[in-house]
C-alpha cells in the first residue's frame, strides 16, 4: 500500500510534458492549485479534471498508475468528507445515530474532496513528470529574484527536493519494516483505532532512526565532494524557455483566469 504513493517518484518518459521547462511546469501547476481554491462548483472542477486529463494524456503517464496513487491518503480523504458531512449545519437529509447529515454538508464535503484528489494529482504529475534535477534547477531560477531580500534560493530548493526525493525512499523501508515487524507477529491491521496507534511505534522508531542515519549519511556524502551551497556554481546545461514552454504556461494561465471568472 505504501508503495503505491506516487508523490516524490520520477518516471523518465519521452513526453511533451516531461520535455518542457521545469519552471513552466512549476508555474503552471501553481497556477492550478490557487485556481482549486477559487472554484466553488462542480463545474468548475470539472473543467479542472479534464485539463489534468489532458497534461496526463500528453505526458502517456498511466491514469491507473496516477490515481494508483491516492490509495495510501484514502483515510485522509475519508476524514475531510466526514468531518464536512456530519458537522455542517443545514437541512438534515439523514440520521445516523447522533450524527446528522446535512445537504449543505454533503455538498461542501464532495466538493472538499474532489479539491483534495485534484491538489494530489496535480502535485503527482508534476514530480512524475519532472526529474529531481531539473525540479531543483527550477525552483532555484524561481526564488533567485529573491536573493537580494536575503533568501537563500539555492538552499531552499535543494531542501526540498531532497524531500521529495526521500519520500519513496522512506516509503520503501516502512513497506520493509512492516513485514518484518509482521513476520515476528507484529499486527497493524486489527483492534481499535488507540491499539492500530499503539501497534505503530515498532514501525516508527526504526524508521526515524534510517531517516536520520540516511541524513548523516548525505552530509558525510556532500562534505566529502566539498558541497558549499550554490555559491559560484555554474550550470552544465542552462535552463532555457523555449516557445512551446510559453505557449503552454499561457494556455494555462489563461484557462486559470477564465475558470475562477466563471466558476
Amino acid at each position: 500500500m505504501l508503495n503505491d504513493l506516487t508523490i516524490g517518484q520520477y518516471l523518465p518518459l519521452d513526453s511533451p510534458v516531461h520535455r518542457l521547462d521545469p519552471r513552466t511546469k512549476l508555474l503552471a501547476v501553481t497556477l492550478l492549485v490557487a485556481l482549486l481554491f477559487f472554484v466553488h462548483g462542480f463545474a468548475g472542477y470539472a473543467l479542472v479534471a479534464a485539463f489534468l486529463g489532458m497534461a496526463v494524456a500528453l505526458s502517456r503517464i498511466s491514469l491507473r498508475y496516477l490515481i494508483r496513487g491516492l490509495r495510501p491518503l484514502w483515510l485522509i480523504i475519508a476524514i475531510t468528507l466526514a468531518l464536512h458531512l456530519f458537522m455542517t449545519e443545514g437541512r438534515v437529509l439523514a440520521y445516523l445515530g447522533p450524527l446528522k447529515i446535512t445537504h449543505e454538508g454533503l455538498i461542501r464535503g464532495l466538493l472538499m474532496t474532489i479539491r483534495l484528489v485534484l491538489l494530489i494529482a496535480l502535485t503527482s504529475l508534476l514530480t512524475l513528470s519532472t526529474s529531481p534535477i531539473a525540479l531543483t534547477d527550477g525552483i532555484e531560477s524561481l526564488l533567485g529574484p529573491f536573493r537580494r531580500f536575503g533568501v537563500p534560493a539555492h538552499e531552499l530548493a535543494m531542501m526540498m527536493t531532497i524531500a521529495l526525493r526521500f519520500i519513496p525512499t522512506l516509503l520503501e523501508e516502512a513497506e520493509k519494516i512492516m513485514k518484518a515487524q509482521m513476520a515476528r507477529g507484529a499486527d497493524f491491521e486489527s483492534g481499535h483505532l488507540m491499539q492500530r496507534a499503539k501497534n505503530l511505534v515498532p514501525l516508527l522508531v526504526p524508521l526515524f532512526v534510517g531517516a536520520f542515519r540516511r541524513a548523516d549519511e548525505l552530509a558525510t556524502a556532500m562534505e566529502a565532494r566539498c558541497y558549499r551551497g550554490g555559491e559560484g556554481r555554474t550550470k552544465f546545461r542552462p535552463l532555457v524557455m523555449r516557445r512551446v514552454d510559453w505557449v503552454a504556461l499561457g494556455a494555462t494561465a489563461v484557462f486559470a483566469v477564465v475558470v475562477a471568472w466563471r466558476f
